[in-house]
């Protein structure tokens, strides 16, 4: 059985092998997850319960609606609205034919990009309720996809108010004041605002009922908009020159004024042929303008979703959306630009102007007219409001707000979303306050256009992605359709009403960072996120472009391995290295002996990583050894120019491991590392060997330095407590000693080390939590005697070169680094402290005559020195927060004496930091500053 293998009794950050799980517990993993039986059972099924369900009977899920009645009929009633009989007039009247057909060109060309990313995503995969929703958040992931789904949900919301607004709008025209057919419904504000609360009432009694009563009826009123509609066209080919009266509400015009109709005439096409804006009367006297027309013109034909908000109802989701959307888009095209042509051959453009139904008094039976705007407006609010409503479920039945729209779950009853459509009715009725047509249908449209964006914006960027399993059965599209469908509905958004436009993306963003930041959503990571594809997309292409052959000082950062042994122990010091990572690549790595691959090993990592909110990645690897396994992860973590360059350790000594997860008291505290009653990340007990010994821990040190890579021993880290540190006002230094105790000379104590160090101790002075701290730099010199010696054996041993403090305040002003210098002179005072360093410099140039060096006697007296520059340290790092220390290099590997230099070099440096705060023993192989520009 592999056992795991700790480094440090501390903090246990070496490198490790856990113990392997028991048998039971891989069993009980097992049945967890399922057997592969179960997976063959899920594969390709609709989303259900975990992502699946099993594939059944259409009739059983509710699924009854086909390409017609579900697609066909919503978009095309969707689509005609009320524009089709009261504002296609206004529009030809205002801005003339060429621009009219320019508009519809504009919108259609819109449509048609739009539908065919819809077409794209809908062939991709099973679609479920939603519609738009769906396929966004499935795509862009859980902040753009409920932020999107949650302004088109209001966006269905106006489109329901807009036409029920113009429904008000036809029967006060028919039965109103100065009605057409009869005058016994009172007008006003108030009383239109009654009207149109029935209608929406009626609507909400048509939605509890349930889809396949709204698609029974939809194609009932498609049939009967159809007749109307070519009732209209044989009108404008039958009816004569005629005279047609004011509409009451227009106060624009005097009473009594009378308007023309003259049948097919070329002067009136000719005159129709350019704009003449005029003024709205239904608007208070606002002069229109091109954004006024398409916004009108737009809101109308914002219907091609209709068809996908009913997935949910559909037999065959990505066969009838795709079909069912373009047949929609091509027929309502045609009627409105046949009916644009025939109205500006027939009509003048002051009638258009100034009468919004004058297609009641041309038509060769009136009643006819009446009919099509009341149930084409009606279809189309139904529309809407069931569409509203079923976005609205599937945001609840996601928790994409959390728990806040559970009760909107609760309220379905038999698939019918019974709380949600409630909801979206009382939010129609808000809508009505505002009363104006065309106002609403400015909103309507910059809201249906950003929901249009977004749809283009998902399928352009999976396509860029070249993901493998984007394969979408509807080919009809490319990366041009995509993009031109976002840059057009971007455009016109702005066109259209630009302060409704900025305040609608706005909110948007601002959705998107509350979901980011606060959604408690959970099947998020089911659903994948093309922002995950992109990255990687952008990550490679620039991975390939980081040269390591142009890496310049200048720009030189840490590139952090980390290696843990018990995560449990380390947790401050996993905190403080992601500090110290000054933005540079941060691996935590971690090595299990052994080759029985533990699949849930990784998730575990990323599950600790998440917990302690650090932004590192984790490296796992078996190997046969410990030493063997962090060989592995030096050569082989990171990517490209992205390899660490600093490998940290925790300190070999025997102190007991703590543990960070079940301290009370502890900033790392969780239950949630524990499965079945066993704890995840085993610690060493008290009374429990080491699984590493003292030999291959310093062999792992001398292996780091050979492969030229900078080194890190960290002790006491399980005493750090950065909140403390953060308030306390006893604790006010980061300490720098810049000193080789085990060869001190200060010839230059800013060498490559010293200078490594210093590079740490300024980055971590740089960040938030540690600024307050002040820097300082220890200098240790010798007495005013430039060659005094001291004799031992057969050589002398020069006394060390004074290195002057003015020069120690030059070298870090050209550093640019602010710190206090403190001068030591101990060394210089003390002969026997300066024989016992004479032995330390023997010791770790590792003499070939080294018996002496070995002997009890000569490690007695190192020890004696180490504990008096132990004092020395410990004197003055009372305030001190963390400290940097000189690592010598370790012994060589290949000695003939190495067992014995190991241990000594490791007692040595036992004695060196004991009682410390939290220290870190640095040795640099590389130039990491830069004095010139």
């Amino acid at each position: 059985m592999n056992a795991q293998t700790s480094i440090n009794g501390d903090l246990e950050t070496a490198p490790i092998a856990a113990a392997r799980r028991p048998p039971s517990m891989l069993r009980s993993f097992g049945s967890l997850f399922g057997s592969n039986n179960g997976v063959n059972r899920r594969v390709g099924t609709p989303q259900g319960i975990n992502g699946y369900v099993e594939f059944g009977n259409p009739e059983r899920t509710g699924r009854t609606l086909g390409t017609f009645a579900g697609v066909f009929s919503p978009v095309a009633l969707s689509m005609f609205s009320a524009l089709v009989f009261i504002r296609v007039g206004f529009i030809v009247g205002n801005a003339g034919l060429y621009v009219t057909l320019l508009q519809f060109f504009i919108a259609y060309m819109i449509l048609l990009f739009t539908v065919a990313s819809v077409c794209a995503i809908s062939t991709n995969g099973a679609v479920e309720g939603g519609g738009v929703y769906f396929m966004i958040s499935r795509t862009l992931g859980l902040e753009f996809g409920g932020s999107i789904g949650t302004l088109f949900f209001l966006a269905n919301i106006v489109g329901c108010a807009m036409a029920i607004t113009g429904c008000t709008e036809a029967m006060m025209s028919n039965f109103g004041p100065g009605g057409y057919f009869a005058a016994f419904i009172p007008d006003g504000t108030w009383w239109r605002f009654l009207f149109c609360t029935v209608i929406n009432t009626s609507m909400l009694i048509v939605c509890l009922i349930g889809a396949a009563l709204f698609a029974k009826t939809s194609v009932l009123i498609l049939g009967i908009v159809t007749v109307v509609l070519l009732s209209t066209y044989i009108s404008f080919l039958a009816v004569d020159e005629m005279t047609i009266r004011k509409p009451g509400e227009n106060t624009l015009l005097p009473n009594g004024t009378n308007l023309t109709y003259t049948g097919l005439s070329g002067d009136t096409l000719a005159g129709n042929l350019y704009s003449h804006y005029g003024q709205d009367y239904t608007s208070d006297g606002k002069t229109v303008d091109f954004a006024t027309t398409f916004g009108v013109l737009f809101a109308g034909v914002t219907g091609i979703m209709a068809g996908a908000n009913m997935s949910g109802e559909l037999k065959s989701p990505s066969k009838s959306i795709p079909w069912g959307t373009l047949s929609a888009v091509a027929f309502t095209f045609v009627a409105y630009v046949i009916l644009a042509f025939l109205m500006a051959f027939t009509t003048p453009a002051s009638t258009m102007q100034n009468n919004y139904l004058f297609l009641m008094p041309i038509n060769f039976w009136p009643p006819f007219i009446a009919i099509g705007i009341l149930t084409a407006t009606f279809s189309t609010g139904l529309s809407n409001l069931i569409g509203s409503s079923r976005i609205l479920e599937a945001l609840s039945k996601d928790q994409v707000f959390g728990s806040w729209l559970n009760f909107i779950v609760k309220g379905t009853w038999k698939g019918n979303p019974i709380v949600a459509v409630v909801i979206s009715w009382a939010l129609v009725e808000a809508i009505l306050l505002i009363g104006s047509l065309n106002t609403i249908a400015q909103v309507n449209s910059v809201l249906f256009m950003l929901s249009y964006l977004a749809t283009n914006l998902a399928c352009l960027g999976i396509e860029l992605t070249g993901a493998p399993n984007f394969r979408p059965l509807f080919k009809y599209f490319t990366w041009h359709t995509c993009l031109f469908g976002l840059l057009g509905t971007l455009i016109m958004m702005f066109v259209i009403n630009p302060i409704y436009a900025s305040l609608s993306i706005i909110l948007c963003l601002l959705l998107v960072i509350a979901l980011h930041l606060f959604s408690p959503a959970t099947q998020a990571a089911q659903w994948g996120s093309i922002s995950q594809a992109l990255m990687f997309h952008q990550v490679r292409k620039y991975l390939l472009m980081l040269d390591p052959r142009k890496d310049h000082v200048k720009f030189w950062r840490p590139q952090m391995l980390l290696l843990v042994s018990s995560p449990r122990s380390c947790c401050p010091l996993v905190d403080f290295i992601n500090d110290l990572k000054k933005g540079g690549l941060y691996v935590i790595g971690h090595v299990k002996v052994g080759d029985d691959d533990d699949v849930e090993e990784n998730k575990r990592w990323l599950l600790y990583v998440d917990h302690m909110r650090v932004k590192a990645f984790t490296e796992i690897t078996y190997a046969s050894s410990i030493r063997e396994g962090v060989q592995h992860l030096i050569r082989l973590s990171g990517i490209g120019a992205m390899k660490p360059n600093t490998i940290i350790l925790g300190f070999y000594d025997s102190e007991t491991p703590k543990d960070f997860f079940q301290t009370g008291t502890s900033p790392y505290k969780t239950d949630g590392f524990n499965i079945s009653g066993l704890p995840d990340f085993p610690i060493r007990r008290d009374g429990e060997t080491k699984q590493i010994d003292m030999k291959e821990y310093v062999s792992i040190l001398s292996d780091i330095l050979r492969m030229k890579k900078n080194l890190c021993l960290c002790r006491h880290f399980h005493r750090l407590d950065k909140d403390f540190i953060t308030k306390s006002k006893h604790i006010k230094y980061i300490d720098v000693w810049p000193i080789n105790v085990f060869n001190p000379k200060t010839e230059d104590p800013f060498d490559v080390v010293s200078l490594f160090m210093l590079q740490l101790a300024v980055i971590i002075n740089m960040l938030a939590k540690w600024k307050h701290l002040r820097l300082r730099v220890f200098l240790c010199e010798t007495n005013n005697t430039n060659s005094t010696t001291f004799e031992t054996h057969d050589d002398t041993i020069p006394q060390m070169e004074i290195f002057n403090r003015t020069k120690l305040e030059q070298s870090l002003k050209s550093l640019r680094i602010n710190a206090d210098i403190l001068e030591i002179e101990d060394w210089a005072r003390d002969t026997e402290f300066s024989r016992h360093s004479r032995l330390l410099k023997h010791f770790i140039s590792q003499a070939e005559h080294s018996g002496d060096i070995l002997s009890e006697e000569n490690l007695n007296r190192s020890l004696l020195y180490m504990q008096r520059v132990n004092k020395i340290l410990r004197e003055r790092s009372d305030q001190t927060a963390v400290s940097f220390i000189y690592l010598a290099a370790p012994p060589k590997v290949d000695h003939p004496n190495f067992n014995e230099l190991s241990a000594r070099y490791i007692e040595l440096l036992t004695e060196l930091t004991a009682d410390m705060p939290p220290t870190i023993l640095v040795h640099g192989v590389s130039t990491v500053t830069l004095t010139t520009l």
